[in-house]
C-alpha cells in the first residue's frame, strides 16, 4: 500500500511539472501579437485545458503526502495517539475532491461563482497557514510530534509545498488584467497599450512559476535523499 501511494505521489509531481511546462510554452503564443486572434484563442484553449492538470496535482499532493506519513512506520504520534489514523485519511481524501471540484468550478465558468472562488481561496490560505506551521514546527523541534528519525527533510518539503501554493495566489494576483486585455483583442479593438498589457500580465507571473518549478523540484529531491535523516 505504501508503495502504490509512493508512486501516486512521483505521478502527481511529474505531471505537475509537465502540465506547467504546457502552460508556458503555450502561453507565448497566446501574447503573440503576429498571430491572428483565432489562433490565439486556439492556444488560450490549450493553454486553460493543460493548467487543469498542475492544479489538480496540487491539490492531490496533498492527500498523497499525507497518507505516506500515516503509512510508514516512522509516522509520529501525539500523547501515544497516531497523528493520521486511517480512518482520519478518508475525510482528508474527501475534502481533496470537493476542492477540486471547487477549482474546477471556478476554472470552467471563472467569475460566474464569486462564493466558490472565495471558498476556494480560504482553503488555499488555510493549507498555506498549516503548512507553514507544520514545516517550520518540524525544522525547529528535534522530535516533532514524536518523530525520532529527525524530519527535517519532511519540514522542509512541507514549506515548499507551501510556497507553492502561494506562489499560485501571486499568479492568481497577476493575471488580473489579462481578462480584459485578450477581451479586447478578440474584440479587435486591442491597440500598443492592450498588448502591452497582456504581455505584462502573462509575463509578470514568470517569477511565480520558476518559484513553483523549483519548490516542487526541490520537494521531490528532498523526498528522495531524505537529508540527515535517521532511518
Amino acid at each position: 500500500m505504501l508503495e502504490a501511494f509512493l508512486y501516486l505521489h512521483i505521478v502527481l509531481m511529474v505531471f505537475w511539472l509537465g502540465g506547467d511546462l504546457g502552460v508556458f510554452y503555450s502561453s507565448r503564443f497566446v501574447i503573440n501579437p503576429d498571430l491572428t486572434p483565432a489562433a490565439r484563442l486556439t492556444a488560450l484553449k490549450i493553454m486553460l485545458g493543460l493548467d487543469l492538470g498542475p492544479k489538480i496535482c496540487l491539490i492531490l499532493f496533498l492527500p498523497s503526502g499525507l497518507t505516506l506519513i500515516s503509512l510508514d512506520e516512522h509516522g509520529g504520534s501525539l500523547w501515544g495517539i497516531k497523528l493520521l489514523p486511517w480512518w482520519l485519511l478518508v475525510p482528508l481524501w474527501i475534502f481533496a475532491f470537493v476542492w477540486i471540484w471547487l477549482m474546477w468550478t471556478d476554472h470552467h465558468e471563472p467569475g460566474k461563482h464569486p462564493v466558490v472562488r472565495r471558498v476556494d481561496y480560504a482553503i488555499r490560505l488555510a493549507v498555506i497557514a498549516g503548512m507553514f506551521g507544520a514545516g517550520l514546527f518540524t525544522l525547529m523541534v528535534s522530535e516533532p510530534f514524536g518523530v525520532t528519525t529527525n524530519p527535517k527533510w519532511l519540514g522542509g518539503k512541507v514549506l515548499l509545498y507551501a510556497i507553492a501554493i502561494a506562489a499560485g495566489l501571486g499568479i492568481r494576483q497577476t493575471l488580473k488584467a489579462f481578462g480584459p486585455a485578450f477581451g479586447a483583442v478578440m474584440a479587435g479593438t486591442a491597440d500598443a497599450a492592450t498588448e502591452t498589457a497582456l504581455k505584462r500580465s502573462v509575463n509578470g507571473c514568470l517569477p511565480y512559476v520558476w518559484t513553483i518549478w523549483g519548490s516542487v523540484l526541490l520537494a521531490g529531491l528532498l523526498g528522495v535523499a531524505k537529508p540527515l535523516a535517521n532511518l
